[in-house]
């Protein structure tokens, strides 16, 4: 089990908390405890990292809603990564410049920008998303898995570079080699700075004399790739799972973007599922539901024997347990749910109608008048029973 603490209660919000709180919330903490503010103390510098990793997650809506499914605990089932190695001090100060604070925030740390302090960022390559079908058999068992893709990766003759073989560089006109481009503008308020990657240079700072031939500058080539991972068992239909560095490379050496499977679930012939729980329909002749029966049940682990009593009504309910869909977090498995319909063929055979016709006449097989309850309590009587 995991010892990290809740991340809403670490932003000190609740569930249904909007982006806006989550901003706030982040922005007061972080200040708060921003090693900067607090040299040389262990315990604030820790809470900040905490606060930080906390907001990368929540502030993403896919992140968010894969932590929502699955918490800490997704982190352990191979390729999940919800804290994706954000530097606290780059979270913070891209906060900031994102959200135009960052002269704001300057005079609380000495006048200037907290944290690592300027420089070129580069942009981290684009996410892909893939769709994989799943048999409820690999849902049930996981496992490991290979997918196959097309993904941008880096370039094998630059090395990812972008640049020809001891070409040179230079500092970026537009820029003047910081690799940012500043916007100012002045209020009521005080001073808000935006500050945007360089388009020219796409946040570098430098400028390539002569491009790479084969990627053409770009420092990546689109390429087949293979991407082994983990499934979970018991996996919801239609969820999704990041995998954190897995997407496209970015240019010229900038960090892969991540990659989200989403599992989609394949239509069984013989099982439907309710959550953590599998439902058979088992048709029985009316011979085996009057007399009983022994007979093997097909499960998701393995045929199972099933002793059907004599006397059995057309859609009792029949429970094994322990024989459903792992939980995708404890890993406690439902049950299998069997149920009967008896099985009324639509044609007969003459001599099958001869014997039907006999048993027609049996005081044994006449139904009983119906009692003066009403229909509900009837229901709710029959329901018990199942």
């Amino acid at each position: 089990m995991s010892s990290k603490r809740d991340y809403y209660e670490v932003l000190e919000i609740d569930r249904n908390a909007s982006v806006e709180d989550i901003k706030k919330a982040y922005r007061k903490l972080a200040v708060k405890y921003h090693p900067d503010k607090n040299p040389g103390d262990k315990e604030s510098e820790e809470r900040f990292k905490e606060v930080s990793e906390a907001y990368q997650i929540l502030s993403e809506p896919n992140k968010r809603s894969r932590y929502d499914q699955f918490g800490h605990s997704a982190g352990g089932m191979g390729g999940f990564d919800f804290g994706g190695g954000g530097d606290p001090f780059d979270i913070f100060r891209s906060f900031m410049e994102g959200s135009g604070f960052g002269d704001i925030f300057g005079s609380a740390f000495g006048g200037r920008s907290p944290g690592r302090g300027p420089g070129s960022r580069k942009q981290p390559g684009g996410d892909i998303q893939i769709r994989l079908k799943l048999t409820l058999e690999e849902i049930a068992k996981g496992g490991k898995k290979k997918l196959k893709m097309k993904r941008y990766n880096p370039c094998d003759v630059c090395v990812g570079s972008g640049a020809k073989k001891d070409s040179k560089t230079s500092s970026c006109p537009t820029c003047g080699g910081s690799g940012q481009v500043r916007q100012v503008t002045r209020s009521l308020f005080g001073q808000f700075v935006n500050i945007q990657p360089c388009s020219h240079c796409q946040g570098e700072g430098q400028i390539i004399s002569e491009k790479c031939s084969s990627c053409h500058g770009e420092g990546r080539i689109r390429e087949e790739s293979f991407v082994d991972f983990d499934i979970p068992a018991g996996v919801p239909d239609q969820s999704q799972m990041p995998i954190s560095g897995e997407g496209h490379s970015g240019l010229r050496g900038a960090p892969r973007g991540d990659l989200y499977v989403i599992f989609l679930e394949k239509e069984h012939e013989i099982f439907g599922r309710e959550e953590d729980d599998i439902i058979y329909d088992l048709n029985l002749s009316f011979p085996d539901a009057a007399l009983g029966i022994s007979l093997e049940v097909e499960t998701l682990w393995g045929p199972v024997k099933v002793d059907i009593p004599a006397g059995t009504q057309n859609g009792k309910k029949f429970r094994l347990n322990n024989k459903g869909m792992p939980h995708y977090r404890s890993g406690r498995r439902g049950d299998q749910i069997i149920i009967v319909s008896i099985y009324i063929p639509k044609s007969l055979e003459n001599k099958e109608k001869k014997l039907i016709e006999q048993l027609r006449e049996s005081e044994n097989l006449i139904p009983p008048p119906k009692s003066g309850k009403s229909f509900w309590d009837r229901f709710k009587e029959k329901f018990a029973e199942n």
